[in-house]
């Protein structure tokens, strides 16, 4: 199993992140902005990168809000990796729905996976997973000093994304556990420009407001106070509001929220599995199968 601290592929800089945009103008545009977290910053420089975008003709480019955080960044972005963690567990099931019999806030979320490279076009086929712990900060299918979930399967899965490039979970608001703040781990696999098979893994955030109004809810609130947030995560530390969830809903109710998912992959850096079209190391179907 990986540390939970250890890099999976290449982590992406701000600076790198922002460059990624199909024109060099329009990254310096908005570039100038994320040095300035203001509100007004942000909507100046999404405003003039629209208007670049529209004369230059890539409407496809124009900044949509992807995060709760102040700055915002275009929906069509090379997204940041992060660590896989320990908790990954080969053979996840193909399915949409996480939950099982875990209780908690419901939490609907929506990928959509594209590829920046050639005009944000959505990727077919993709192949996502996503797993995290409980409301109590247990994962299933792990031995851990502190729990044995072996051969349990609870909220964890993998699903294809389909002609518009979109992968759909319904899981549960995520606990926490000691030493991280609360998030979700996900993993990509598709095919590369070059034809090999083509893997990154990172992880979502959450809002520190809506994490405190769901932890005072049952049966997370039974976990006590957590002693990680944002601001003290080492992993959230680097770019982690651009992996933010922008949230819909309340606690009483659930949430749903829609995430873009920008690949590069023309980077053959940020990692590969087993050959491309082949199985993968926990009999998934390969990417290009």
């Amino acid at each position: 199993m990986d540390n939970d601290d250890r890099p999976v592929g290449r982590i992406l800089s701000r600076r790198e992140v922002l460059t990624m945009f199909g024109g060099l103008g329009l990254a310096a545009i908005v570039g100038c902005a994320a040095e300035d977290d203001s509100d007004e910053a942000t909507a100046t420089a999404a405003t003039t990168a629209t208007e670049a975008t529209a004369a230059a003709g890539t409407a496809s480019l124009v900044p949509t809000a992807t995060s709760t955080t102040a700055t915002s960044l275009p929906a069509c972005v090379v997204v940041p990796e992060r660590t896989e963690g320990p908790y990954f567990v080969d053979g996840q099931m193909e399915r949409s729905d996480l939950v099982e019999d875990r209780e908690g806030v419901p939490l609907a979320i929506s990928v959509n996976v594209v590829s920046v490279g050639d005009g944000c076009t959505p990727i077919e086929g993709a192949i996502v997973d996503v797993w995290h712990c409980d409301a109590l900060g247990v994962y299933s299918g792990v031995s851990d000093p502190g729990f044995d979930t072996a051969g349990q399967t609870f909220l964890r899965g993998w699903q294809r994304t389909d002609a518009d490039g979109v992968a759909r979970f319904s899981t549960i608001y995520p606990g926490w556990y000691s030493g991280r703040t609360v998030h979700i781990h996900y993993k990509v696999r598709t095919t590369g420009a070059d034809g090999a098979d083509y893997e990154m893994t990172s992880q979502w955030f959450f809002d520190e407001g809506v994490s405190d109004a769901v932890f005072a809810t049952e049966p997370y609130a039974g976990k006590g106070q957590r002693d990680t947030t944002n601001a003290t995560d080492g992993i959230f530390a680097t770019d982690g509001d651009v992996l933010t969830l922008a949230l819909n809903g309340d606690p009483q109710s659930g949430y749903e929220t829609t995430f873009d998912l920008g690949l590069d992959l023309s980077d053959s850096e940020v990692g590969a599995s087993d050959s491309a079209g082949g199985a993968g190391s926990d009999g998934r179907p390969g990417p290009g199968a």
